[in-house]
């Protein structure tokens, strides 16, 4: 991999100029901060700048950083990291797919990073995977200097769409066995992912015991997100559950996942359902107490 040279401090001023705030210290060291609140936020160091770009649907950016390895920077939000990655996709994709006995047929809507494409591969009972994602430059990027996450999106298993999740959710009827919904936060193209109509669409396009996921951002900061994803999911689910995971690059580090399902309760799995797969983070116990909520959580899903 070539790295690029350091870009200046007004290009990266320019670079970040949405959400993200960088700074300088006595070191000359260069500090990109993303702020959950005006009073918040997370910051990393970084060292090199592999692409900074205005895509048609939002900026890109991939950065090298000290602690968390290359990161990919959407509109000024941290979306993954080399370090931590491994936490967020095994949780969006062995989940589900560890629930239904029997997932063949797999949608992942976003995602171009194809981290959760990656884990889906694990499963031997997936016959073909489908990723729809908006932006072909994050896939683009994501291949290039994300091997490690990118590296099964070439898969014969696997068909990859450059084009509008929600669109192809809408044309669907009866056809997946799981989707997955790896989105950015509900701000310009992923905004209508979060919507009841969506959830409506997600139903018809699942087959009769067909089981969807979603990442539903954080509780500390945005506990109304939570609530309306809850309560929209459970007027067409009769199955929803929320659970969680660590990811520290993420707000908070607490992170949660919106599960509806048709027939099949994710915490009812028996044992003999799981199979051997290499993970970093997910294992059949924490596929159980990723379901345990603190209070304050529990409370947002009532």
């Amino acid at each position: 991999m070539i790295k690029k040279r350091l870009k200046t401090p007004l290009a990266y001023e320019q670079l970040f100029e949405q959400k993200g705030v960088l700074s300088m210290d006595q070191k000359l060291k260069l500090w990109f901060t993303e702020h959950q609140t005006e009073d918040y936020g997370i910051t990393f160091r970084v060292n090199h700048v592999y692409e900074s770009e205005q895509t048609e649907f939002q900026r890109l950016e991939m950065v090298e950083t000290d602690e968390f390895g290359t990161m990919l920077l959407l509109d000024g939000m941290v979306m993954t990291t080399d370090k931590d990655e491994f936490v967020y996709h095994e949780m969006v994709a062995h989940v589900p797919l560890f629930t239904h006995p029997n997932p063949k047929h797999v949608l992942v809507v976003g995602g171009g990073d194809g981290g959760v494409i990656r884990e889906i591969m694990k499963h031997p009972s997936v016959e073909k995977a489908v990723l729809v994602d908006i932006d072909g430059k994050v896939i683009e990027y994501s291949k290039k200097y994300l091997p490690n996450i990118a590296g099964e999106l070439d898969n014969p298993r696997v068909e990859v769409i450059v084009g509008d999740g929600f669109m192809h959710i809408a044309k669907s009827e009866n056809e997946y066995d799981v989707i997955m919904v790896d989105s950015t936060e509900p701000v310009g193209p992923a905004a209508n992912l979060f919507t009841k109509g969506f959830y409506a669409g997600i139903s018809k396009a699942l087959k009769e015991d067909g089981i969807f996921v979603a990442q539903t951002d954080n509780p500390w900061f945005t506990p109304e997100l939570i609530q309306t994803v809850q309560r929209d999911v459970k007027e067409i689910f009769p199955i929803t559950k929320l659970y969680t995971a660590n990811v520290p690059t993420y707000p908070s580090g607490m992170w949660t996942f919106t599960i509806g399902s048709k027939k099949y309760d994710p915490e009812q799995v028996s044992a003999e359902r799981f199979h051997d797969i290499e993970t970093k983070y997910y294992t059949p116990k924490l596929h159980n107490a990723a379901f345990v909520l603190p209070k304050f959580v529990e409370d947002l899903t009532k």
